[in-house]
């Protein structure tokens, strides 16, 4: 067997292996709010995510339209990113918020920040309009995209387990080892990104989940990595692998 494909199959296997042992907790973060925060969730007269659909549905009307059509031709876009793209011949992986940027670049538009309230309601748009989908990261099928896609795979596997900040903690030990635990006054969850971007109460705005990553970072009081770094970007691939399968069912409230 030649070794690329050798790597490629222990890679499989890996990754197969951390999901079964994982399956149990296939558990959308939703479900770990508390009464208060899914009944505003539920209800889009009181829940704040609904200006920044609302604002996201004008935006699309006016910088948006004329290349994709309505929101929903785009319906299963949210659960295919983060992605490999190459553009002057620099290959990078990117997710939602990053693809937003580089359609406002090819239509000689400005990008703004990751953060941006526009980038924001652009990417809540999307995610609403793809609620249900499975989350579906798909490799590439040309065989030099997908050693590329394979090697960021395995570098968001290794950060996941590895311990880092003054805590010494990795995403491991709090996301598969202490789930449904009281961490001050949250509750631990799998850490699925199944619900993003997410309007956080304590932000009192919304955020992606290059934000939520680097939060985790602060919180074991690691160095934080840059908005928008390979890195992050890796992690979100990985975790999105690990909740293979699972439905979209953002953008959603966090404490």
């Amino acid at each position: 067997m030649p070794l690329r494909y050798f790597w490629q199959s222990v890679l499989t296997l890996v990754i197969s292996l951390g999901q079964s042992l994982h399956a149990e907790n296939l558990i959308s973060g939703n479900k770990f709010l508390t009464p208060q925060l899914q009944a505003m969730q539920q209800d889009a007269d009181v829940n704040p995510i609904t200006l920044w659909i609302e604002k996201g549905q004008t935006l699309w009307r006016t910088s948006c339209e004329n290349c994709h059509h309505a929101p929903e031709s785009l319906r299963t876009s949210a659960a295919e990113h983060p992605r490999l793209i190459t553009r002057n011949a620099t290959t990078r992986l990117v997710n939602l918020e990053d693809q937003i940027n580089a359609c406002r670049q090819r239509v000689g538009q400005v990008p703004k920040g990751l953060e941006d309230d526009d980038t924001l309601s652009l990417s809540a748009l999307l995610h609403s309009v793809a609620k249900g989908q499975p989350i579906h990261a798909q490799a590439p099928s040309d065989q030099a995209s997908l050693k590329r896609w394979e090697d960021e795979l395995a570098q968001g596997a290794q950060l996941y387990i590895t311990r880092i900040g003054r805590l010494n903690l990795a995403c491991v030990h709090c996301h598969d080892g202490k789930v449904g635990a009281n961490l001050r006054a949250e509750v631990v969850s799998p850490g699925h990104p199944s619900g993003f971007p997410i309007y956080r109460l304590n932000w009192q705005n919304m955020g992606s989940i290059d934000r939520r990553l680097r939060a985790c970072y602060s919180g074991v009081q690691a160095t934080l990595p840059s908005p928008g770094s390979p890195p992050l970007r890796q992690l979100e691939l990985y975790l999105k692998v690990r909740a293979q399968g699972m439905p979209l069912d953002g953008p959603s409230i966090r404490r």
